[in-house]
């Protein structure tokens, strides 16, 4: 489904309260999501800055070259698509700041349940703003840039800078859970057993903590693979693994869209089961089933969820057995055997 947020976006262009910028100009485009649809005259060439590997899958397949961070300097404008998380937004606007040139346009916009308005108020406070637009459930606002923005980029990075979760996972804004462990994720780690060794896969690593606990807790495990879809956090995960002695890979992967074409001992997963705002515990499901795909005959998957989530028949039909082997208040850790 495409973010109502795109077409807000653009209205501006499309209202002329804003002139496209025009063949020749070069726009970075700051959290672009596939299904956007550029205005008339909207002419100047686009460089897509994505990390979430779903939307860089659907971007290429529409034809939009896309990399996974910013570079380069001098661009005639930026585009912001604004998200849930505040502090991913308020960098991305500094990274428009600092890679545009002076007097560039800086377009933002975002729906109002993600706190778009909350975003606008942040920036009017450090800059000048010069127009804003509703449109589409969302909000639009745009200024140019000063010719010294240091000032406002300085504030923007200091209310967001990494962090160090539990004395030794650095994190950044936008990540899941990067400000602390997640619960469910501290449940599954606190009942892996000692036992489980050879090759291992941790399904949506995040920022590292299930691998890393799975080689603080299993000596026998001889090499693990972190498959994420987030490319920032699996950056992350990357250095708070760095100088491990098990072999370590590291998949910046779409597991419902991409293969996994190696198989597996054990698969260790926290698997997501929200689409945007709303719950759907079928994204959980596939997850299961791929699990069950990458594993060997009698590996074994190690899972946490929510209680309430329904994952019980998807374990009993894709493998030989499983069993509930321990629950909170608020989560429970599922273990099954591959067929």
């Amino acid at each position: 489904m495409t973010n109502p947020a795109l077409k807000t976006l653009f209205h501006p262009f499309e209202a002329g309260e804003l002139v496209p910028p025009r063949a020749g100009a070069r726009v970075l485009f700051l959290g672009a999501e596939p299904g956007f649809r550029l205005p008339a005259g909207f002419d100047a060439a686009i460089e897509a800055v994505q990390g979430f590997r779903p939307d860089v899958l659907a971007l290429s397949a529409a034809g939009i070259e896309t990399t996974p961070q910013p570079s380069g300097t001098g661009f005639d404008a930026a585009l912001v698509l604004a998200g849930r998380h505040r502090g991913l937004n308020e960098r991305r606007i500094a990274d428009a700041l600092e890679r545009t040139a002076p007097g560039a346009l800086l377009l933002v916009a975002g729906g109002k349940e993600d706190g778009v308005a909350s975003l606008r108020k942040r920036v009017s406070g450090l800059a000048t703003l010069e127009g804003q637009m509703p449109k589409f459930h969302g909000l639009a606002f745009w200024l140019h840039r000063p010719a010294d923005p240091a000032s406002i980029v300085a504030a923007l990075r200091a209310a967001n800078q990494p962090l160090l979760v539990d004395g030794r996972f650095r994190t950044a804004p936008g990540m899941f859970s990067h400000d602390r462990v997640d619960a469910g994720s501290a449940l599954l780690a606190a009942h892996l057993p000692a036992a489980l060794a050879g090759s291992v896969a941790d399904f949506c690593a995040g920022w590292g903590y299930l691998a890393a606990s799975v080689l603080d807790r299993c000596p026998k495990v001889e090499a693990i693979d972190l498959f994420e879809a987030d490319w920032a956090a699996l950056e992350a995960a990357r250095a708070n693994l760095a100088g491990r002695s098990a072999r370590i890979g590291f998949f910046w992967h779409d597991l419902l869209g991409e293969t996994v074409t190696r198989r597996y001992d054990a698969v260790v997963m926290n698997p997501p089961y929200h689409r945007g705002r709303a719950a759907d515990p079928t994204l959980g499901m596939a997850m299961i089933g791929k699990a069950a795909a990458a594993l060997r005959r009698g590996g074994r998957l190690l899972m946490v969820a929510n209680r309430q989530l329904p994952y019980e028949a998807i374990l009993a039909t894709a493998f030989a057995r499983f069993e509930e082997i321990a629950r909170d208040r608020d989560f429970k850790l599922l273990a099954a055997v591959a067929k």
